[in-house]
């Protein structure tokens, strides 16, 4: 019935309706004979970047442009940042740590520090799209490379450079060699913090079973003390209910509270959001009140949430009475809110109601989206109510607002039924025109419905 908003920021309204008729135009600050302004924020001009003092990868070339500016400044910094400069171009590790001994002998004065060793970590490895060949052996071997200069040199790693390192590999694909790196860093050099392993939860929870992820958590925990916090079980309840398996998300919560942590309303609206993506209203409404038995106070997210479920699921009565609890608590609804409920209204068959909504909305202040209009031509449609559709249609189009797959193909294929063929061609033409669909999308859609109509009057049947 419309586009759903992807987001589950908002939430709905009431509608009275009285003449819904005059709901239709659009409201300022958009003068209905005008197109409505583009919401979309002009990119700022782009900074002029200074050209690079390394162009080429070779380096003998790379010592040559050292040698001409090393004494050229007196900042302590310097070394780093050509060092920076030439590791983004080189095509080895082996090259940057040479080249690293190069600025080392030249100026003896420069000593290289934790940072020095961090620029090499960070540009040690391709990015796998450039580079989609590369060993992954040697991805780990150029990380220990660094890490051996890194000893040789007398620094030691810490927490940060764990960090970095394992970023680096997670960034070119190699995961299985990242978890290999933060256990040889807990047993060697030191345990890491729960950024880095929270970052490589998050990484496995996107591309392992689950299983595996719960392996490596308990080898972290049982060999090196290192436990999941807040954020960990976070993240694997945001994995699980993406996966649908809400009966696992609610045992981890269970889990969370054995482990002496709360969880936060992040936690309970990303359950929420999974029954409700399921149309599971009476779920998430349990998990909202468990919410508030242990006194987390729900945010705005919440009640959107709750109401998009709810909508979903054609309880449209309940998510209006959310929306006066979610009204009192000083949360306003948003362009996502009331869209969302014109569409959980639109799907009840209640379309004019819907349409009233929109002027509720307006009248508020909150200017409809063009997934607003859709939706309720899509409902107007459903509905059967053809002349308010048309109507409607007339809006969207001196609004210059584009039509989306479900509202065009439905009021096509209602112009057809009603024997408005002409109509329907002319729909066909403004949607090609404002480029809201394809000329192959919508000739294949009206072509379709023309022959569907054909073949129904043959055969006698009711259209």
């Amino acid at each position: 019935m419309g586009k759903i908003p992807p987001s589950f920021r908002s939430a709905i309204g009431n509608p009275n309706i009285r003449n819904p008729s005059s709901l239709f135009r659009p409201q300022p600050p958009s003068p209905p004979s005008k197109p409505l302004p583009s919401t979309k924020k002009k990119s700022p001009k782009p900074i002029p970047q200074p050209n690079p003092i390394f162009k080429s990868p070779n380096l003998e070339d790379a010592k040559k442009i050292f040698n001409s500016i090393a004494n050229s400044s007196k900042d302590p910094r310097f070394p780093n940042s050509l060092l920076h400069s030439y590791a983004k171009v080189a095509t080895s590790t082996s090259d940057s740590v040479k080249f690293l001994h190069h600025i080392t002998k030249t100026l003896p004065s420069f000593s290289p520090d934790r940072s020095t060793f961090h620029i090499l970590l960070s540009h040690s490895l391709p990015n796998p799209n450039s580079n989609p060949n590369s060993d992954s052996d040697s991805a780990l071997s150029a990380i220990h490379q660094t890490l051996n200069a890194m000893h040789a040199a007398g620094v030691t790693p810490d927490v940060a450079t764990a960090d970095v390192a394992v970023r680096a590999l997670c960034s070119a694909g190699h995961l299985d060699h990242a978890v290999h790196l933060i256990k040889e860093f807990a047993s060697k050099h030191c345990l890491p913090d729960t950024y880095t392993f929270n970052f490589v939860v998050k990484h496995l929870c996107k591309a392992r079973a689950l299983s595996t992820v719960y392996a490596f958590i308990d080898e972290m925990r049982e060999k090196f003390g290192v436990k999941p916090d807040l954020v960990t079980y976070t993240i694997l309840i945001d994995n699980v209910c993406n996966g649908k398996n809400l009966r696992e998300a609610m045992r981890l919560v269970s889990v969370l509270h054995e482990e002496g942590f709360k969880p936060d309303c992040f936690v309970y609206n990303t359950i929420m959001k999974g029954y409700c993506v399921l149309s599971r209203g009476s779920e998430a409404i349990e998990v909202y009140n468990k919410m508030k038995e242990e006194g987390v106070e729900p945010d705005l997210v919440t009640y959107n949430t709750l109401i998009f479920g709810l909508s979903k699921s054609g309880r449209v009565v309940e998510a209006k009475k959310l929306l006066r609890v979610m009204t009192e608590k000083g949360y306003l609804p948003d362009e996502v809110t009331y869209t969302t409920l014109m569409n959980g209204m639109c799907r009840k068959g209640e379309a004019l109601a819907a349409l009233a909504l929109l002027g509720e909305m307006k009248g508020k202040g909150c200017s409809p989206t063009e997934c607003t209009y859709n939706t309720l031509l899509h409902g107007l449609c459903k509905a059967r109510l053809l002349e308010k559709a048309t109507e409607f249609y007339g809006v969207i189009k001196e609004g210059g607002l584009k039509l989306d797959n479900a509202s065009y193909g439905t009021f096509v294929r209602a112009l057809c039924r009603d024997g408005r063929v002409a109509e329907a061609y002319e729909v066909f033409d403004y949607a090609v025109e404002s480029k809201s669909l394809t000329d192959v999308a919508a000739y294949s859609t009206l072509e379709s419905t023309l022959k569907w109509l054909k073949k129904a009057k043959e055969q006698g049947l009711a259209v």
